[in-house]
């Protein structure tokens, strides 16, 4: 169970905030509020969420802003709330980072069990890899303190990311179907679409280009497997 871990719910609607914070108390979450973006930050440093709810739409610094400070040094779960329904497989997976995200209006409920499926893969050390650090050659994952690196630089990713590579060198010559990533990488109640990801296996690619390396490698109409360049190197 999740009781204890805080979650930092940020909008600038204290209706929604208030809806939010009974909903996660109820379920025995603790909480802390931010109805804007730099006072969110600023909270983010002073109090290490485990978790942070977060609002794409606000006046001043939005939502995709925060998110992006946030990422450029943590990997902290985030779940986004967006009125943007459409788009919001786009905006969380490709461009932000995000772990999950749900539209507006949404059910206090399918929130509580989205914020819970989130903290559930943060949590989750799957046995034959707990505690230790799995390599395959520039590529290496540590189990137990959700860290990736490439050679020796450290690729930050987010939870679901981080899910996705583990999965893929749980068996580095099998090929993936989308379907079989999002059980690995998602809980059973979470519903997201083959587009959404793509959009986290574009950004984990992009993350690990920025570091010189390309550790997933698209097999066309199956899905994705361990790309060749992380072989490269095997000692």
């Amino acid at each position: 169970m999740h009781s204890g871990k805080l979650i930092l719910i940020v909008d600038d609607d204290s209706h929604i905030r208030e809806v939010v914070r009974f909903a996660l108390e109820k379920a025995g979450f603790v909480t802390a509020e931010a109805s804007d973006g730099m006072t969110a930050l600023g909270k983010f440093q002073e109090l290490g969420p485990d978790l942070i709810v977060l609002d794409i739409l606000m006046p001043e610094m939005d939502g995709t802003e925060v998110c992006r400070r946030i990422r450029a040094g943590s990997p902290v779960p985030i779940v986004f709330l967006s009125s943007k329904d459409e788009e919001v497989d786009r905006i969380v997976g490709l461009e932000l980072g995000g772990d999950d995200y749900v539209a507006k209006p949404f059910s206090p409920r399918e929130l509580v069990a989205r914020v819970r499926a989130v903290l559930r893969r943060s949590d989750r050390t799957d046995p034959p890899q707990a505690g230790k650090i799995i390599r395959h050659g520039q590529l290496s994952l540590d189990g137990e303190t959700f860290r990736a690196y490439w050679g020796d630089r450290e690729v930050v990713l987010t939870v679901t990311e981080f899910g996705i590579v583990r999965a893929l060198m749980g068996h580095p010559g099998k090929v993936y179907s989308r379907e079989e990533l999002m059980d690995r990488a998602y809980a059973t109640e979470n519903i997201v679409t083959d587009r959404t990801i793509d959009s986290h296996v574009r950004r984990v690619r992009k993350k690990f280009a920025d570091m010189g390396g390309d550790p997933v490698e698209t097999v066309h109409g199956l899905g994705y497997r361990l790309g060749p360049c992380a072989e490269s190197n095997t000692q």
